[in-house]
């Protein structure tokens, strides 16, 4: 499914296969996972972002042919692509291991062509293995909100009060993570969502409650998955000293003026951008012992812009993935 500019729909469009590079992996793809991100490129809420572009960067595939330079796959092997696609290895950034701030990098469905297709390119050099017990379409999540969850999840230290605003793809997979290594879960929901309350309770939150609301006791640190601005002071608020808020989204509203003593006591305020290789490897790791469970919501392909609408409406438990039919490798079928 393309999106030509936007504003507008995914429209079906199939295309030539392009020659591969050195390095890179030709996959058929076997479900592509739904992002909030991809609701930002299609609303042009992404600067790097390019038009026409194929979305879609939770990628679990099949690999059908290698590059010349491929060593690390092989036809057969099924994998993951994830939101970094390239970067150039040479900036500053990149030599202190800050790859996710790469100036030149790449990134899957944004400004390279990602996953919402039966058939996809990626660099063998960026994608991971996926754990087998995993099926395609539980694998598809980790990719984006688990793995971005991570890196949030790092940054927020060894809070043990974690409150998670917005529960969504990467809270889900969050929440159980923290609650198996015995941190308490704090769920804040769109005010009003007893259903998403619920589904947070059965992932092991200790208190769910609309992200208007003060929780019973402070937190250690927050997580901010909604991209709403307003719950930077709303979180900070529910924050002790010394507490860190933790922006994970890629893209958030402006944030409104705020008295100082809600930093004051050396509370903090960050943002998490991308992720790295590492990240992506260790969480691998970690997903392949926890046996966690993502809650998925599957749809064919063609009704990509289905997914993205109940996403946009919060009408979703867990995560969209799309399915693309079983006769897709021929081509892009994008």
């Amino acid at each position: 499914m393309r999106l030509p500019a936007p504003g507008g729909a995914l429209r079906p469009e199939v295309t030539a296969l392009a020659p591969l590079g050195d390095h890179q992996l030709r996959l058929q793809v076997l479900a592509c996972g739904v992002c909030r991100t991809d609701l930002h490129l299609v609303d042009g809420e992404l600067p790097a972002a390019t038009y026409p572009i194929t979305p879609g960067h939770e990628i679990v595939g099949r690999v059908v042919e290698t590059g010349a330079q491929v060593s690390e796959f092989r036809p057969g092997d099924r994998i993951g692509v994830p939101w970094l696609g390239w970067t150039c290895g040479v900036c500053s950034y990149c030599r202190r291991g800050l790859e996710n701030l790469c100036e030149r990098a790449q990134f899957t469905g944004c400004t390279l062509d990602g996953g919402y297709a039966g058939s996809a390119i990626a660099d063998a050099r960026y994608c991971l293995p996926i754990p087998d017990r995993y099926a395609d379409a539980q694998a598809a999540p980790l990719l984006c909100a688990g793995l971005i969850g991570y890196r949030a999840y790092r940054a927020a230290g060894d809070a043990e009060n974690l409150g998670l605003y917005g529960f969504g793809a990467a809270a889900h997979l969050l929440a159980q993570i923290a609650s198996k290594e015995g941190r308490r879960v704090f769920a804040f929901v769109r005010p009003g969502d007893v259903q998403a309350e619920r589904f947070a309770t059965e992932l092991g939150a200790v208190w769910t409650g609309g992200s208007d609301e003060t929780p019973p006791e402070l937190l250690d640190a927050a997580i901010l998955f909604a991209p709403v601005g307003e719950l930077v002071p709303a979180a900070l608020r529910a924050t002790r000293k010394a507490g860190r808020v933790v922006c994970a989204g890629i893209h958030m509203s402006d944030i409104p003026a705020f008295p100082y003593r809600l930093l004051w006591g050396e509370r903090s305020v960050s943002s998490v951008a991308n992720l790295t290789r590492a990240d992506g490897q260790a969480f691998m790791r970690m997903a392949a012992a926890l046996d966690l469970h993502p809650v998925v919501e599957e749809f064919p392909l063609a009704q990509a812009n289905d997914a993205l609408a109940s996403l946009r409406h919060g009408a979703l438990r867990g995560a969209a993935v799309l399915i693309p039919p079983g006769d897709a490798t021929a081509g892009s079928a994008a």
